[in-house]
């Protein structure tokens, strides 16, 4: 479809839906601040040195990352439309490519840190006697650093390769195939939690081990919803571009882009507030945390 086709589609049928850039920033700012803060909070807490709240420190991070990549992103934007910036020029081409490749990588940290948690609120449950045996901090230390390294590759080639059909098509499959796997393991979790509940009734710590273990993965089943319902528009727009770029209908639903990038970015500012009131740990952390930055009582506030 030529720029006059689009012109008039967009002007005449659907109109782009424009989104502030204040409203980016604000947004970017919020997210960046609130997951800095989970961040800290688990560095800082000695109770949250867990399997667990290291998967969803490293979940923080990767949303920290999309902030900053939108946020720098979006100041570009600004100076783009300001006249001090060439959006064809090839630094700036180049500094797009790099933010993309964080905001892909972004979203496949995500998805394989909700992979993460669910491995780890699976073996709390199903293997609660072994747990500390099988998920030793050296083995969580070697699955970050794996899915850190296999994300910022992956994510590289991806943005590189961008123009291939087949790659979009490639990262959809794969959005797709992460998203069966973890909804099976929830519901493999859920469906037969309770018949496992009352084989280990009589151990005490197990059970109160797994009570835990149903609590974590209730947690981390509502972050996964809020994920998917943030980011699945976005992905329906990557497959409306590879599916049908020239349909009048289609292009009605790809107005709607900046909206799914703000949908996507809200993502990043829900979570920490899931974590805040899911968890009563962090919920005391960050009173701490908050209390000590408005006291005088500095380092002791922590210790």
């Amino acid at each position: 479809m030529d720029n006059g086709t689009l012109e008039s589609v967009n002007i005449t049928d659907c109109p782009e839906v424009l989104v502030p850039n204040e409203v980016f920033f604000a947004v970017a700012m919020a997210s960046l601040s609130e997951n800095l803060l989970v961040v800290a909070a688990v560095i800082s807490n000695r109770n949250l040195h867990s399997p667990m709240y290291c998967f969803i420190c490293s979940l923080a991070l990767f949303n920290t990352i999309s902030s900053l990549s939108k946020t720098w992103e979006n100041v570009m934007l600004v100076f783009t439309d300001a006249g001090q910036l060439d959006a064809q020029g090839d630094s700036e081409l180049k500094v797009d490519d790099v933010m993309d490749t964080l905001l892909c990588m972004s979203f496949t940290g995500s998805i394989c840190s909700f992979l993460a948690i669910a491995v780890d609120r699976y073996i709390t449950i199903f293997h609660a006697l072994r747990y500390h045996n099988i998920m030793t901090m050296r083995r969580v230390a070697a699955a970050l650093a794996a899915i850190w390294t296999l994300c910022g590759v992956s994510s590289a080639i991806m943005v590189h390769f961008s123009h291939a059909a087949a790659i979009i098509i490639c990262f959809i499959v794969v959005f797709l195939v992460c998203l069966v796997l973890i909804l099976f393991l929830y519901m493999h979790m859920f469906l037969l939690a309770r018949q496992h509940a009352r084989r280990i009734a009589t151990f005490p710590r197990s059970a109160a081990q797994q009570r835990g273990g149903m609590r974590g993965a209730l947690t981390v089943t509502i972050l996964f919803g809020v994920f998917v319902a943030c980011w699945a528009p976005f992905f329906f727009h990557l497959l409306i571009i590879t599916v049908c770029p020239q349909n009048p209908y289609c292009e009605c639903y790809r107005s709607l882009f900046q909206v799914h990038l703000i949908l996507m970015m809200s993502h990043a500012v829900i979570d920490p507030a899931i974590y805040a009131f899911r968890s009563a740990e962090l919920r005391s952390t960050f009173r701490r945390m908050l209390y000590c930055s408005n006291s005088r009582a500095g380092r002791r506030c922590l210790a």
